[in-house]
């Protein structure tokens, strides 16, 4: 489409960097002491960063490109901030490109989805394929930025890395119309209940699933949800699901 976007002439530019530190977008960055749009989609095209430029090497132009991509936006800052503050932490910093967060998108018909709790072999002979029910990534609890813009009104479901592999119908009983995030605490060996406060402190969270195998190393994920929650001041409707090493829902509390 043909619209307002920003254009930088690279000649006169002196690689001051005003205008990448006055973009709210972070649409533009230093490569080789020049500033540069980095992508289109992240260019809102209003031109905050034009009067920071003191060499009026900055103008806004019309021609094609991608719309504005709000989300991606978010979701870059998010991502680079957590980067930042790893950094002051001293923490190691490995930026993964799979690690971005977006918003996922299934192309299904009435004969693909798996009626809740029909084996694989009944869904196969009725015909239904089973489709995958997940709508963000990443889901890992450590790597999913907390300002992600997919989790305002979401219903959140914090399961065991393990759950999904015992419990057969896991996208279509759990998955389904939630935002996922998943982890292990024994082998991540770390405590989640910071990161998840943060995440539901500030965003419109709805309710909250938890879902745990029946081994005791499990507490330690539903104790990290419950003090986030605690943590958070909100009063949120939470559930824990808790499922057996052979593939069972034990107890739903």
């Amino acid at each position: 489409m043909i619209r307002k976007i920003v254009h930088i002439d690279e000649e006169k530019c002196n690689g001051c960097g005003a205008c990448a530190n006055a973009c709210h977008e972070d649409a533009i960055a230093m490569v080789d002491g020049k500033a540069r749009l980095i992508k289109d989609d992240y260019c809102d095209g209003l031109g905050d960063c034009l009067p920071a430029c003191p060499m009026d090497a900055i103008k806004i132009i019309e021609r094609e490109a991608n719309d504005y991509d709000e989300a991606a936006v978010k979701a870059r800052i998010a991502a680079k901030k957590i980067a930042e503050n790893a950094k002051k932490n001293g923490s190691p910093v490995h930026v993964c490109p799979g690690s971005m967060a977006r918003s996922l998108q299934h192309m299904e018909d009435e004969k693909t989805s798996c009626p809740s709790n029909d084996n694989s072999q009944a869904a196969s002979n009725n015909g239904f394929k089973p489709v995958s029910r997940l709508n963000q990534w990443p889901v890992q609890i450590k790597l999913v930025p907390p300002t992600a813009p997919y989790f305002d009104g979401a219903n959140l479901l914090v399961a065991a890395d393990c759950t999904a592999y015992a419990y057969a119908n896991f996208h279509e009983d759990f998955i389904k119309n939630h935002i996922t995030l998943v982890g292990c605490p024994k082998l991540d060996d770390i405590d989640y209940s910071e990161k998840l406060t943060e995440i539901i402190k500030n965003n419109d969270i709805k309710s909250v699933k938890i879902v745990r195998m029946e081994v005791p190393c499990c507490g330690g994920l539903q104790n990290a949800v419950v003090n986030a929650l605690k943590n958070s001041g909100k009063m949120i409707p939470w559930q824990v699901v808790t499922i057996s090493c052979d593939g069972r829902i034990l107890e739903s509390l």
